[in-house]
């Protein structure tokens, strides 16, 4: 017997929220409703005003009922007001500009930050190199349809006719007072653009 009593004594130390009467309980808090006047438990939670969406007040089911029908987003706003909204709200009210405005480019940390480069560590700083234009193959007869217009292969469609209409105005008779002398060289001109103009490059 005096075993068990030992063990049973052993159980009470060592328990270890100890039991608390009834009548020591602690009451439950109840929230009132934020209404003035109003004494019903605030157990529904609303928006306090537009200007402050992240704040929120408690009221009962009456008066919180009341606040979201006469609840008006948009009370005291001018139409224009109204409208700009309305258009950001399609972007969620961030930030837009026009396509191509705000292109990637490549950072050069060198152009970002000014430092001072005293011992020549790092290369003088240098504009990013134009892109290369896309070289053309060509055929024999075309490399001299270029060369009669004293082109490049890869010249762009603008500058080919650009170049043919100033040969034709410098090499026609009408330009040298009739003089027939440069005919020979308008015919090559104007053979040369139509090969070009068969092989589809203007």
């Amino acid at each position: 017997m005096a075993k068990a009593r030992n063990g049973s004594a052993f159980r009470e130390r060592i328990r270890i929220k100890p039991d608390v009467p009834q009548t020591a309980a602690t009451a439950v808090e109840v929230r009132s409703c934020a209404a003035p006047g109003c004494k019903e438990e605030g157990a529904y939670r609303v928006t306090k005003s537009r200007e402050e969406l992240g704040k929120y007040v408690w009221l009962c089911l009456a008066h919180a009922r009341a606040h979201n029908e006469s609840w008006d987003y948009f009370k005291g706003m001018s139409e224009q007001q109204i409208e700009s909204f309305r258009n950001d709200a399609i972007t969620g009210h961030r930030p837009t500009w026009p396509l191509g405005k705000r292109a990637a480019r490549l950072h050069n940390t060198l152009r970002d930050f000014d430092f001072d480069n005293a011992f020549g560590v790092a290369k003088e700083r240098q504009d990013p190199p134009s892109p290369r234009r896309p070289e053309r193959q060509v055929t024999r007869l075309q490399q001299t349809a270029f060369d009669t217009l004293n082109l490049e292969p890869s010249a762009t469609l603008n500058e080919i006719k650009a170049r043919y209409k100033e040969l034709v105005k410098r090499f026609h008779p009408d330009a040298n007072g009739g003089d027939r002398g440069a005919e020979e060289r308008l015919k090559q001109v104007i053979k040369a653009y139509g090969v070009l103009r068969a092989s589809g490059l203007t």
